[in-house]
């Protein structure tokens, strides 16, 4: 059975739903799904890393006190849930003031590379924002967008981008990842 080196996720509307800038612990939780989906995609051998852009705390909006709070429920529920969590790789940058760590741009997964001997040829990107897909095809990985969160704008956006998989939401996409590479 084929599987994927890692699944890179966006977090924001991938894995929870997106307010704006979460900036307490009780305004993040993920979708109902979103745990169910990952343990199908574990119990096929995926691991998993999550690359965030968090302009927020550029913004002087979210403390990085509390990102590091919320960063540590989300290690702790993939923990508890038995999930393979390689890392989570955030850029704070402004996106007037952007490096090549924040996404579209791909610093963020040669770091998730370099650190856990990822093949990002045969990794994926999933998120619900252009910069996300465009990052992905940037990496050479395949991309899905799911339609969560910013995703239905993101979908009227793409232009010339053509995501390998789009999918309602991650519950759905770990559905059509199942199918594709059993």
């Amino acid at each position: 059975m084929k599987h994927y080196d890692t699944i890179f996720l966006d977090r924001d509307g991938t894995l929870n739903r997106d307010p704006g800038y979460i900036n307490a612990l009780d305004q993040f939780a993920f979708y109902d799904y979103t745990i169910s989906a990952l343990k199908e995609l574990s119990d096929s051998g995926n691991r998993f890393c999550i690359v965030t852009n968090q302009s927020g705390i550029s913004r002087g909006i979210v403390e990085l006190e509390v990102l590091a709070e919320i960063h540590d429920f989300v290690l702790n529920t993939f923990h508890e849930n038995g999930l393979d969590l390689l890392g989570i790789y955030f850029c704070a940058d402004h996106p007037d003031e952007a490096t090549e760590n924040r996404k579209p741009g791909i610093g963020m997964f040669k770091k998730a590379a370099k650190d856990h001997s990822i093949n990002l040829a045969n990794s994926i990107m999933i998120g619900d924002a252009v910069s996300d897909i465009e990052a992905g095809v940037n990496s050479s990985m395949d991309t899905m967008l799911v339609l969560s969160g910013r995703g239905k704008e993101s979908l009227k956006k793409l232009g010339d981008l053509s995501p390998t998989f789009v999918a309602q939401d991650l519950a759905y996409g770990a559905n059509q990842i199942l199918e594709k590479t059993s």
